[in-house]
């Protein structure tokens, strides 16, 4: 995926493998130098390693491109993964990540509220400790990811211990706050009430029985919002905890002065506020308790993930059968899996048949075929007989480890849209505390009497409304709902910023084989010229495909095979990228491949002309063979199209989206395939180094695309597209090289994660709205806008309570996504 990014001149560095000498060295200098944007590139034998200096605008995947465009990959560190403790607000996202990316050697940082992460990419030498001390000098705690996944189990735990401390401090804080609301306002709502205090109690009883109450509600409950409030503020780096720690410190302390030292205040100004500090607490901590709740839910795809992982698995070790947990398996062995068991790893089946229940990974219903020779993906369930595996991948390299780190990546990404937020967010406590004390100012100097009151009151409550929190959980709980809902329906986002770019997308180009059609064609027609035998020919053209790993070839091997021809012996073979391949096959010189590769030979397919056109019509794919120099056949094979293509093809247009196929077939085979299948634009005959430019093509003519592809020949248009979509059944360079992976192998996946984008991106939206709005138009009410025309004040208390909610719509807003359905075909 390409995107712009002007920025400040920017420096990376690049782990090169494959160089062996200085030639490779100036190959990958000038291929990094001829990328636009990089001002400087040195390249190091010795330490493998690439210094690129940028103007700033060039991201690290376009460098990555061009280094294996030359032949030569990269392996970049692997980022530093933080859990980070204490953040409250979107304000604390931003001084952190500043924190962040003031170590030295950091390249990016990027720091997540609602999932309580940090993810920090830099240079080979980046140490992690000196990241955690960054954190630490900033306020905040943070620890190592582990990746055996008990920081994960530690988070998990801290979150329930969390829970629990809150539901406790908001019990304890209801029953002393309970007395005090009713001491100070009771009299207000039941007239009897007022005498009893009045008469039998006393003012100054009153007042003194709500000051100890409301100092227990303070140093205990409350106390967590002191002791990291009071730090943040001296700090000069005030969060949503400095707000209500001064809002509610300035009405006890008035209250205080008004219950021990009266005279120090004007006439008429004598009253307390000891109920609005004590139900603010009450309040803020009923949000947190239902935010934290919440925050449980929008990870429920995660941990539902966690749950298919085996704990154990019977294995075979010495002739007998012993159950070993997880940790215990290596790669090789074999293990016993019985009907309605768990596979524990990815593996080979060796003996047994079963159907295996793979919907966890596909999203696909039907049970899938199993016997010797296929293979098996861990936490799959085992259907009806006994199977025998040999394990290939176990831990970390098994496809559902890697699924749950996907999802974790998504969710830990940050849009696009999340850094205008961040930038407004990082001053908006500060800027809240301006206005508090504009607030009071004003009253003060131009409000009625008793001015002092009305201007401690309004202060405290734009202090309280106002809920950064909000603005920071806006865009991270849908990416969070939404990317876990996607894995559920084996849509997985490998990068976050895929969600807000695919619901942008105006094209969708596809690749043919494997994406439009099943990827297992089989040999429909061979027609010969005179002079050839069906059986020599096909026995030698199937003899050069057998050293070919195309679709096409394997049909063609196939045929053979069932034929019972026995294939002569191969030299000298060569593959002639985007024409055909050629090899000595029995003494003699064979090549196969397209007409053009043909005419490159100097042969004319005329002969053939009439059969050429009838098989294109047919949407079949014609190859020519040669033998020692003379055109011996026109070969052509049918790949059947997958069962849902065209209902995929008909859901993406009815979002509004032009399909496009990009093939490197004829043209008149690729038309034929287009009218069956309603595709709106075809570019044929596209040599594999040419799918880049038709991309560009296609994206200049009708804006942002998404591309789909399952081949190695596909990874870089993927990488060229806005969006690249690659099917899961494909190749791990295909997949590495997408923005999004598509398990199931459907085409189908496409509508449903372009409609489950938008859905993301419009709740997304919805939030963002709900959190500006709600600062918008209720901090100038607090403040007292409405009074002079309509003598409307906002209480302490009502601010209190609309600010522990507005987090709470936000996360119950987001939660929604969960009920995400794809439109049925």
């Amino acid at each position: 995926m390409t995107t712009a990014n002007a920025g400040q001149p920017g420096h990376q560095d690049l782990m090169i493998e494959g160089m062996t000498c200085a030639s490779c060295v100036g190959r990958v200098e000038r291929a990094l130098k001829a990328v636009p944007g990089v001002r400087q590139a040195s390249v190091n034998l010795a330490t493998e390693r690439a210094s690129v200096q940028t103007d700033g605008s060039v991201e690290r995947q376009v460098l990555v491109q061009a280094v294996r465009k030359v032949g030569y990959e990269v392996s970049a560190p692997a980022p530093v993964e933080l859990v980070i403790e204490g953040m409250t607000c979107a304000s604390c996202v931003g001084r952190v990540e500043r924190a962040l990316k003031a170590v030295p050697g950091v390249q990016s940082a990027s720091v997540n509220l609602a999932t309580e992460r940090a993810s920090v990419q830099g240079d080979a030498a980046l140490d992690a400790g000196a990241l955690i001390a960054a954190v630490a000098r900033a306020g905040y705690t943070a620890s190592r990811v582990d990746p055996a996944g008990a920081s994960e189990d530690a988070q998990a735990q801290r979150h329930a211990d969390e829970l629990r401390v809150l539901k406790r401090d908001l019990l304890l804080a209801a029953l002393l706050t309970l007395p005090v609301f009713a001491l100070e306002m009771g009299g207000h709502l039941v007239p009897a009430f007022h005498h009893f205090i009045a008469g039998t109690l006393g003012t100054q009883n009153s007042w003194l029985l709500q000051f100890a109450l409301t100092t227990l509600v303070l140093v205990l409950p409350g106390r967590r919002f002191y002791q990291k409030g009071i730090p943040a503020l001296l700090r000069a780096a005030p969060d949503m905890n400095s707000l209500v720690a001064v809002g509610t410190l300035a009405a006890y302390g008035f209250s205080l002065v008004a219950t021990f030292a009266p005279r120090l205040l004007p006439a008429g100004t004598v009253n307390v506020y000891y109920e609005a500090a004590a139900v603010i607490v009450t309040l803020i901590l009923l949000g947190r308790m239902l935010e934290a709740k919440a925050k449980g839910r929008t990870s429920e795809a995660i941990k539902r993930l966690l749950t298919l992982q085996a704990k154990t698995a019977r294995v075979r070790r010495d002739g007998s059968v012993v159950e070993l947990p997880l940790e215990q398996i290596a790669s090789g062995d074999v293990i016993d899996v019985r009907p309605g068991e768990r596979i524990a790893v990815d593996g080979e089946v060796i003996d047994g048949e079963s159907y295996v229940d793979e919907s966890m990974i596909s999203g696909e219903p039907v049970p899938v075929s199993k016997a010797p020779g296929g293979t098996v993906i861990g936490g799959t369930v085992n259907q009806t007989g006994t199977l025998g595996v040999r394990a290939t991948a176990v831990g970390g390299a098994t496809v559902l480890a890697q699924i749950i780190r996907m999802v974790e990546q998504a969710q830990t990404a940050k849009l696009p849209i999340q850094t205008l937020v961040d930038r407004i967010t990082l001053w908006f406590v500060p800027a809240v505390m301006g206005l508090a004390l504009l607030t009071f100012v004003v009253w003060l100097l131009f409000g009625p009497q008793p001015a002092l009151t009305f201007g401690l009151v309004n202060a405290v409550a734009v202090l309280i409304i106002a809920c950064p929190c909000a603005m920071g959980l806006a865009t991270p709980t849908s990416i969070m709902v939404g990317t876990g809902r996607g894995a559920e329906l084996g849509v997985l986002f490998r990068k976050g910023e895929a969600l807000q770019l695919l619901k942008e997308a105006q094209v969708v180009a596809v690749d043919k084989t494997g994406t439009l059609t099943e990827g297992r064609p089989v040999l429909t027609d061979l027609q010969l010229a005179d002079g050839f035998a069906r059986g020599d020919v096909l026995a030698r053209v199937a003899a050069v495909e057998d050293r070919s790993e195309h679709p096409i070839a394997r049909a063609i091997v196939s045929a053979a095979q069932q034929e019972g021809l026995q294939l002569p012996a191969v030299e000298a073979f060569e593959s002639v990228t985007g024409y055909g391949v050629r090899a000595q096959a029995g003494g003699m010189r064979v090549e196969v491949g397209a007409d053009r590769f043909m005419q490159a030979l100097g042969l004319d397919v005329a002969v053939f002309g009439q059969d050429a056109k009838r098989l294109g019509e047919e949407g079949k794919s014609p190859l020519y063979a040669a033998i020692d120099g003379r055109l011996a056949a026109i070969i052509a094979v049918s790949d059947p199209i997958k069962h849902d293509t065209r209902t995929a093809i008909a859901s993406l247009h009815a979002l509004g989206l032009k399909v496009a196929m990009i093939t490197g077939d004829n043209r008149r085979t690729a038309e034929a395939i287009a009218r069956q299948l309603g595709i709106d634009e075809v570019v044929a005959e596209v040599l594999p180094d040419g799918k880049v430019e038709a991309v560009r093509r296609l994206k200049a003519a009708h804006g942002r695309l998404a591309y789909v592809g399952d081949g190695i020949n596909d990874a870089p248009a993927l990488a060229e597209a806005d969006v690249g979509m690659a099917i899961g059944t494909g190749t791990d360079v295909a997949i590495e090289a997408a923005d999004v992976v598509l398990m199931s192998g459907s085409l189908q996946g496409v509508p449903n994660a372009i409609a489950l984008s938008k859905a993301t991106m419009g709740n997304i939206g919805q939030n963002l709205f709900w959190a500006f709005a709600y600062n918008t138009a209720l901090i100038p009410v607090a403040a007292g806008a409405l009074y002079p025309h309509w003598g409307v004040l906002l209480s302490p208390v009502f601010a209190a309570g609309a600010m522990a909610l507005s987090s709470v719509f936000v996360l119950g807003n987001a939660l929604r996504l969960k009920r995400f359905q794809p439109a049925k075909g």
